[in-house]
């Protein structure tokens, strides 16, 4: 883990957070500044920089997205429709260097996002 990444803190309870999900590997959480009804982040509790950083044969990725499965029918937006996005490196718009995922719900959403 990284001493001063914020999502690092946030897996080591230093900074309070309530999560939606946690597991031995990942912990979600709602976004503190939503774009949506429903705007979660799903972290790795080990810190990887990005998706770049994730070596072959590692399956964070895959759990992730049954993660994010579990967390859409908790919250009751699988048959309605999410988004979830990975954004990764500056032109990607990733501000915090700690692999993420958004997890968008809730309203439609519209196509291209930006």
């Amino acid at each position: 883990m990284s001493q001063d990444c914020i999502f690092c803190k946030i897996v080591r309870k230093e900074i309070p957070t309530e999560f939606i999900y946690e597991d031995d590997l990942v912990v979600a959480f709602n976004d503190i500044n939503p774009q949506a009804p429903v705007h979660v982040i799903i972290i790795p509790k080990e810190h990887y920089e990005s998706i770049l950083s994730v070596s072959a044969g590692d399956d964070i990725i895959g759990h992730i997205h049954l993660v994010a499965n579990r967390i859409v029918l908790k919250l009751g937006i699988a048959k309605t429709g999410f988004r979830l996005v990975n954004n990764t490196g500056r032109d990607g718009n990733q501000t915090v260097p700690h692999l993420h995922y958004h997890l968008l719900g809730g309203r439609e959403l519209l196509w291209p996002p930006g």
